[in-house]
C-alpha cells in the first residue's frame, strides 16, 4: 500500500524534468560576491528561486496546488534591494522582469496598465527561447549559408549544358564536367573556411519586410495594439527584395540569420515561452511603497490604492491576453521592494498584504559595511576606478587608512543629511578622484597612492561648509 505521506515526483528521466538550478547556499554565495550583508533577504530570494525548480518536480496534480510565496523586501534606499533583483535576474534560468510600481496607474487613467507587466515578461521569454533555438540550428544554418555563398561564387552547371553535350556525341564530357565543377567547389569551400576569400565581394538579394508608416491612437490598457496592427499589415503587404554588394564574411552573417529564421519553429518557441512564464516566471516590483495608500476623507487615492487593486488579480492569479496568446499568472513569483520611509507595509490594502506572506527587512549600512563594499565585492568601487584610470596609463593604489576615511565620511554625511546608503560612496569617490580623472591623459605613466591624508585634503573643504556639502555630497 502506498504511503500517503510520500509525495510523487516527476521521473528524472522524463523530458519534463527541468534543468537543475543552484542550491540556496550557492545562490547566497553568488549574491555575496556582489552585495554586502543582507543575509535574510538573500536567503529569502534563494529559497524562493529554488522552490520554482522544486515545484516542477512534484506530480502534476499537486504541482497546481503549490502557490508561490511572494516576498516584500523593506529597507532604506541604497542598501541592496535593487541590486539583489539585478543579480537574481542573471542567476535565474527563468523569465525575469523588473518594473517600478510608480509607473503604473489605475485603469481609466493615463499611464501604463498593470497587465503590461505580463506582456513584457512574455516578450522576454519569447526572445529567450528564440535565442536558445537559434543556437541549436546555428550549425545547420551556417552550412546552408555556406552553400548559398558557394552558389554565388560558382553557379551550378545548368541543366541545358549536359543535354547539348550529349547531343554532340560526347557522353564522357557530362561526367567529367560535373566532377570538375565539384572539385572546384570543394577548393572554394576550403578557401572560404580558411578565410582566403574574405576580401571578395558578392551580390546577394535581401528580403525586407514592409513596415507601414501608420500611427494608431490606442485606448488605455492597449499599448501593444499599434505594434500588432503594424505587424498585421506588414504580413499582408508583399515583401520587398533588395540587391546588395557585400564582402563574403558579411554575406555569410546575413544569410546565416536568414536561414536561422527559416529553421526556427516559432509556434514551438511561443508555446515553450508561455509555459516558462506560467511555471517559473519572476516579477520584481520596485518602489512598492509609492503605491501605499493613505487614509483620505475623499475616498481612495486613484494613483495608489487603485494600482494595488489592479495588481491584486495579477498577483493572486489571473489570465492576461498577450499578442502570443493567453498567459496565466497563478504560479508567477512576485518579489516587491520599497524603502517605506513615510509609510508602513500595513498601509497597503489588506488584500494586497495577504498576497505577500514573506517579509524581510534590510538593515541600514554603517562604516564597517562601507569598508566591505569598497573592497570585497567582485565589482567593488575601488576596483572599478582603478580599472578605468589604468586605461589611461595611470595606476592608483588605495591604502587601508584611505578606505577607512572614505567609509567614515560616507557614514557621517548619511547621518547629517538624507541616508542614501551605498549610493553616497559613488558621490564621494567621484569628488575624491575628480582631479585625477580630469588630468589622467596628461599624467600617463604615473603611480598615485591615495592615503587618509589625501582623502582629507580633497574632501575637508566640502565637509566643513555645511551648505556646500548638501549640494556636492
Amino acid at each position: 500500500m502506498k504511503d500517503p505521506r510520500k509525495i510523487d515526483l516527476v521521473d528524472p528521466g522524463s523530458t519534463d524534468h527541468p534543468a537543475p538550478v543552484m542550491t540556496p547556499r550557492e545562490i547566497v554565495s553568488e549574491l555575496d560576491r556582489y552585495i554586502v550583508g543582507q543575509k535574510e533577504a538573500k536567503r529569502a530570494v534563494a529559497i524562493a528561486l529554488r522552490n520554482r525548480w522544486r515545484r516542477q518536480l512534484v506530480s502534476e496534480d499537486l504541482r497546481e496546488e503549490i502557490a508561490p510565496k511572494n516576498i516584500i523586501m523593506m529597507g532604506p534606499t541604497g542598501v541592496g534591494k535593487t541590486e539583489i533583483s539585478r543579480r537574481l535576474a542573471k542567476l535565474s534560468q527563468a523569465p525575469f522582469v523588473k518594473v517600478e510600481a510608480s509607473k503604473f496607474t489605475e485603469v481609466g487613467y493615463v499611464g501604463r496598465d498593470v497587465e503590461s507587466i505580463i506582456r513584457d515578461i512574455t516578450d522576454l521569454a519569447v526572445n529567450m527561447v528564440k535565442e536558445e533555438e537559434k543556437q541549436k540550428v546555428e550549425i545547420r544554418a551556417k552550412e546552408i549559408a555556406e552553400e548559398r555563398v558557394l552558389d554565388l561564387l560558382l553557379p551550378p552547371v545548368q541543366a541545358s549544358q549536359p543535354a547539348q553535350t550529349a547531343q554532340a556525341g560526347e557522353p564522357g564530357d557530362k561526367t567529367s564536367e560535373t566532377v570538375r565543377a565539384q572539385g572546384t567547389r570543394e577548393k572554394l569551400k576550403k578557401m572560404l573556411r580558411e578565410g582566403k576569400l574574405d576580401d571578395r565581394f558578392v551580390d546577394i538579394e535581401i528580403t525586407q519586410a514592409v513596415v507601414p508608416m501608420i500611427e494608431v491612437m490606442t485606448p488605455q490598457g492597449m499599448e501593444g495594439m499599434e505594434s500588432n496592427i503594424k505587424e498585421m499589415f506588414s504580413n499582408l503587404l508583399p515583401k520587398r527584395t533588395k540587391n546588395r554588394k557585400v564582402k563574403i564574411p558579411e554575406a555569410m552573417d546575413i544569410l546565416t540569420q536568414e536561414e536561422t529564421g527559416k529553421l526556427i519553429d516559432m509556434d514551438k518557441v511561443i508555446t515553450e515561452a508561455i509555459r516558462r512564464v506560467e511555471q517559473s516566471g519572476i516579477v520584481f516590483i520596485d518602489e512598492i511603497d509609492k503605491i501605499a495608500g493613505r487614509e483620505s476623507s475623499h475616498g481612495p487615492d486613484v494613483s495608489r490604492e487603485g494600482v494595488q487593486r489592479d495588481l491584486l488579480p495579477i498577483v493572486e492569479g489571473s489570465t492576461v491576453n498577450t499578442k502570443y496568446g493567453m498567459v496565466k499568472t497563478d504560479h508567477v513569483l512576485f518579489i516587491a521592494s520599497g524603502a517605506f520611509h513615510s509609510v508602513k507595509p500595513s498601509d497597503l490594502i489588506p488584500e494586497f498584504q495577504g498576497r505577500f506572506p514573506i517579509r524581510v527587512e534590510l538593515s541600514s549600512l554603517g562604516k564597517e559595511d562601507f569598508v566591505r563594499i569598497l573592497t570585497e565585492p567582485k565589482n567593488a568601487l575601488i576596483k572599478q576606478y582603478a580599472a578605468l584610470l589604468e586605461t589611461e596609463g595611470v595606476y592608483i593604489t588605495f591604502q587601508e587608512d584611505a578606505v577607512l576615511e572614505i567609509s567614515e565620511i560616507a557614514a557621517q554625511v548619511n547621518d547629517r543629511m538624507e541616508n542614501i546608503g551605498a549610493r553616497r560612496l559613488h558621490t564621494i569617490m567621484e569628488r575624491l578622484l575628480d582631479e585625477v580623472s580630469f588630468t589622467a591623459p596628461e599624467i600617463r605613466g604615473n603611480k598615485i597612492t591615495i592615503d587618509a591624508q589625501y582623502v582629507r585634503d580633497r574632501l575637508s573643504p566640502v565637509l566643513e561648509d555645511e551648505d556646500l556639502s548638501r549640494y556636492i555630497l
